[in-house]
């Protein structure tokens, strides 16, 4: 589905060593700021122990999990928005993601320099943002300036609707707050989407901590969790040089007792991915066959024909129906012909609603 999370944060907070956990590749980390400049790309498997009992269960000759695009962007710093260190490249970086991985910097290490000289992750999460505000301002306002005229003629509909949205956006940014904040009606929702807004992007906080800090966080911690409480957004604490030494170690036995030893029962490089899968608002389907059992993602709220779409657009074309098995069912009778022995599959037309965990046949024809 071309889905992309951006991973962003000041220079040196810990973004690259992240990605590499996440990736498995090795993104250049070094104590200098804007040590990436380009973006790196790199896709992250959605950690599922569904597919891995369907894979059990059907045997196939392959197994495919679902998939999340992942993009280390470079590092912004304070005036990005007029163009101060590599700004106008982060911006036009973070517009072309679906959802912001905001990694804060919240250990303490005078060996690792900081930007701003002191650890303070709640200054470094305003600065990140004033910054994205300031670009959806400037936005907004070109925006206006467009349609003010067409809507003032009084025959454009659209240019309307348009300067009405606009002008809500305007005064919500105005205030400081985020976009994606903003009380926006659901049938305007389009309109804003239209805009490819900064601020209007879902935002997951990491916090980076040392390995002490790893389980309990520490004061850092807690200081951003008060500074987020009426986001409504998700923070996870991560130890990204540690998760990184995880991530060299040969076998999961070694991975699963170094964990341990953390006092860990998994990594937070899984508890991440499986939020950033949340965060971009996905769920997963399969389909279970002798040849192959894959993950397939799709938005919460899609119909049956739309998610056969997913695996390719004749599906979606040619749609007659869906057979549906739920999980749990396919886990309990431990076959598709079990399941339909005991009348746990069902057919399904074109405005099923799928549901996380379904097990899908399409019947189509073009």
């Amino acid at each position: 589905m071309g889905l992309k999370c951006g991973i962003v944060g000041l220079p040196n907070v810990g973004k690259s060593t992240l990605f590499n956990c996440l990736t498995s590749t090795r993104a250049q980390a070094a104590n200098f700021p804007f040590c990436t400049i380009e973006p790196n790309l790199g896709m992250i498997t959605v950690p599922d122990d569904r597919l891995a009992l369907l894979t059990r269960l059907v045997k196939p000759q392959s197994s495919v999990p679902a998939t999340v695009e992942i993009v280390d962007i470079a590092g912004l710093v304070k005036g990005a928005s007029k163009g101060e260190g590599l700004g106008n490249r982060f911006l036009a970086n973070i517009r072309e993601t679906h959802a912001i991985v905001h990694v804060l910097r919240c250990f303490e290490d005078d060996n690792i320099v900081h930007v701003d000289g002191a650890v303070d992750p709640v200054r470094d999460k305003g600065t990140i943002e004033t910054e994205l505000l300031l670009a959806d301002l400037e936005t907004i306002t070109k925006r206006l300036e467009r349609v003010e005229k067409a809507a003032r003629i009084g025959t454009d509909k659209e240019a309307r609707k348009n300067l009405e949205v606009l002008e809500l956006l305007l005064k919500h940014v105005e205030s400081g707050k985020p976009v994606r904040t903003a009380p926006v009606r659901k049938e305007d929702r389009p309109v804003v989407d239209s805009f490819f807004l900064l601020t209007d992007k879902p935002v997951l906080y990491v916090c980076n901590v040392d390995e002490k800090s790893a389980v309990k966080g520490n004061e850092h911690v807690e200081a951003v969790r008060e500074a987020v409480r009426d986001e409504e957004a998700e923070v996870l604490v991560i130890a990204a040089a540690t998760e990184s030494e995880i991530a060299q170690l040969e076998t999961f036995e070694e991975r699963k007792l170094f964990l341990e030893d953390m006092g860990l029962e998994e990594s937070g490089v899984s508890k991440l991915i499986r939020a950033a899968y949340s965060l971009l608002n996905l769920k997963t389907f399969f389909t279970a066959g002798e040849k192959e059992v894959r993950a397939w993602t799709f938005y919460e709220g899609m119909t049956a024909p739309q998610t056969a779409g997913v695996i390719h657009s004749d599906f979606e074309k040619g749609f007659i129906r869906a057979e549906v098995i739920r999980f749990d069912d396919f886990r309990e009778y431990g076959s598709e012909q079990g399941c339909r022995d005991a009348g746990k599959m069902s057919v399904e037309g074109k405005d099923y609603v799928v549901k996380d965990g379904d097990v899908m046949h399409f019947r189509f024809n073009v």
